[in-house]
C-alpha cells in the first residue's frame, strides 16, 4: 500500500493510535524554504533584493599620479546585498507591524515609523506649577 492509494490524505494507519505521515513530494518543502529565504533578504516595500556582480582587484599606481597605470589582477563574482533594517511600521489601518525595509524606503518616507506614546501624562485638569 502506497501513499497514492490511500484516500485519507497520504496517511497510512499503523498499529495502535499512531499514524505515519508520508510526504508525497519534497518539492513543496524545498519551495517553502527558498521562498522564505528570498523573502528574508528583500525589502517588503519596494522588493529590492540581492544582486550579483563582480569584485575587481587592481594593483599599480594610476597614470595621473605618475605611475604606469593600474592593472586588473582578478575578477570574482560577489553578491551585493541591500541595506535592510528591521523597523516597526504603522500600516494604513492603524496597526503596527515589524518589517524589513531598505534604507532608501526609510529615507524617502515610503513607510511611516511607529509613534510611541508618552509613558506618563499629567491629567488635563491640573496645572504644571502651583504657586505658594
Amino acid at each position: 500500500m502506497t501513499a497514492g492509494e490511500v484516500g485519507n490524505g497520504g496517511r497510512i494507519p499503523l498499529a495502535g493510535s499512531r499514524k505515519l505521515v508520508i510526504l508525497q513530494s519534497l518539492d513543496f518543502v524545498a519551495d517553502l524554504y527558498w521562498e522564505s529565504a528570498i523573502m528574508a533578504r528583500s525589502c517588503e516595500v519596494c522588493g529590492k533584493g540581492p544582486e550579483m556582480g563582480n569584485s575587481v582587484e587592481t594593483r599599480g599606481k594610476a597614470k595621473y599620479l605618475g605611475g604606469v597605470g593600474t592593472k586588473i589582477t582578478g575578477i570574482t563574482r560577489r553578491k551585493f546585498k541591500p541595506n535592510l533594517q528591521k523597523v516597526r511600521v504603522t500600516l494604513s489601518n492603524g496597526t503596527n507591524k515589524s518589517m524589513q525595509v531598505c534604507t532608501r524606503c526609510l529615507r524617502s518616507g515610503a513607510v511611516t515609523k511607529r509613534v510611541r506614546v508618552a509613558p506618563f501624562r499629567l491629567p488635563s485638569g491640573e496645572s504644571k506649577a502651583t504657586s505658594k
